[in-house]
C-alpha cells in the first residue's frame, strides 16, 4: 500500500494575531518656526506606546516644550503629523483634546481664587460630571497625590508651598481620568528635597493609574529614573529615544555621549 500522509493546512498566524495598536502619542516629519525665524522643530518624530512614560531631555531651546504642546494643541505645526490614540489632533476640535489630556505646565497653573477642590475638579465640571461624582474624585486624585482632602480642599494656592501646589498641580491633570498626561518640567521650580518628594509621589501614581505620559525635564538623572523610555532633543529634532539602560549603554550620537559625560562629571 502506498505511503499516505495527511497534509494540514499551514496555521494562519498572520491573520489570527491581532493588529499592533498605534502609538497612544506620535508625531512625524514635525516642523515649528516660531515668529522672528526661530526654528523650534525641524522634521521632529516621536511615539510613544500606551501605558508608558517617556522623558523628554535637551538643553533649552531644544524644542522640547514645543513639541509636547503640540500634542494638547496648544502649538500648532507648520507641518508634520502629530496624532493622540491613532486620530491626527488636526482633526480633533482643540478643546474637547484638551479635556481628555491632563496637562501640567511648568508653574502648575492652578487658577488663584479658585479653592484646592475648585482646581482640582476643573475638568470634571467642564465635562459636565455630576456634583457628588467631582467631588468625590477630588478626594480620591488629593488622597493619591498626598493630601488630606479634608484638610486641603477648601484651601487657595496661595496658602500652599510649592510642592503642595504641584501636587495639586498633579490631581487636576488626572481628575478628568485622561490616558494621557502632559508634564512639563513639573518639578523644575522646586527646591531640591521637594523635588526629590514630589518625585516618589509621582512613582506612586505610575504604579497606581494606568497612563500614558510625556514628560519634560532638564534633569537627565530625574528622566532615567521616571521613564521608561528616554528621547534626548537637540535643535528641533530627537537624536536618540531609548530605555535608560541602552542610552547609558549605547549612546547613539555624540550629543548624547556629551550630556552623558557632563552627567558622570556631576555624580
Amino acid at each position: 500500500m502506498a505511503n499516505t500522509r495527511t497534509i494540514l493546512p499551514l496555521p494562519m498566524e498572520d491573520t489570527l494575531r491581532p493588529a499592533p495598536s498605534p502609538p497612544m502619542l506620535r508625531a512625524v516629519g514635525v516642523d515649528k518656526r516660531f515668529p522672528g525665524g526661530v526654528e523650534a522643530l525641524a522634521g521632529a518624530a516621536l511615539e510613544v506606546p500606551t501605558g508608558e512614560t517617556l522623558a523628554l531631555v535637551g538643553e533649552s531651546g531644544s524644542g522640547k516644550t514645543t513639541l509636547l504642546r503640540t500634542f494638547n494643541r496648544t502649538v500648532e505645526p507648520d507641518s508634520g503629523e502629530v496624532s493622540v490614540d491613532g486620530r491626527p489632533v488636526a482633526e480633533s476640535d482643540p478643546v474637547e483634546l484638551r479635556r481628555r489630556i491632563g496637562y501640567v505646565p511648568q508653574n502648575g497653573g492652578l487658577i488663584p481664587h479658585w479653592t484646592v477642590g475648585d482646581n482640582v475638579e476643573l475638568v470634571p465640571r467642564l465635562r459636565r460630571w455630576p456634583a457628588k461624582r467631582r467631588r468625590r474624585r477630588a478626594a480620591e486624585m488629593l488622597d493619591l497625590v498626598g493630601l488630606d482632602p479634608a484638610e486641603f480642599r477648601n484651601r487657595y494656592p496661595r496658602l500652599l508651598s510649592g510642592g503642595q501646589r504641584q501636587r495639586v498641580a498633579l490631581a487636576r491633570a488626572l481628575a478628568g481620568e485622561p490616558p494621557v498626561v502632559l508634564l512639563d518640567e513639573p518639578f523644575g521650580a522646586l527646591d531640591a528635597l521637594t523635588r526629590l518628594r514630589v518625585r516618589d509621589v509621582f512613582k506612586r501614581i505610575q504604579s497606581t493609574i494606568a497612563l500614558t505620559v510625556l514628560l519634560v525635564t532638564h534633569d537627565l538623572d530625574e528622566a532615567l529614573d521616571l521613564a521608561d523610555r528616554v528621547a534626548v532633543m537637540k535643535e528641533g529634532r530627537v537624536l536618540q529615544r531609548a530605555a535608560p539602560a541602552e542610552l547609558l549603554g549605547q549612546p547613539a550620537h555624540p550629543y548624547v555621549e556629551e550630556l552623558l559625560a557632563l552627567r558622570r562629571g556631576r555624580r
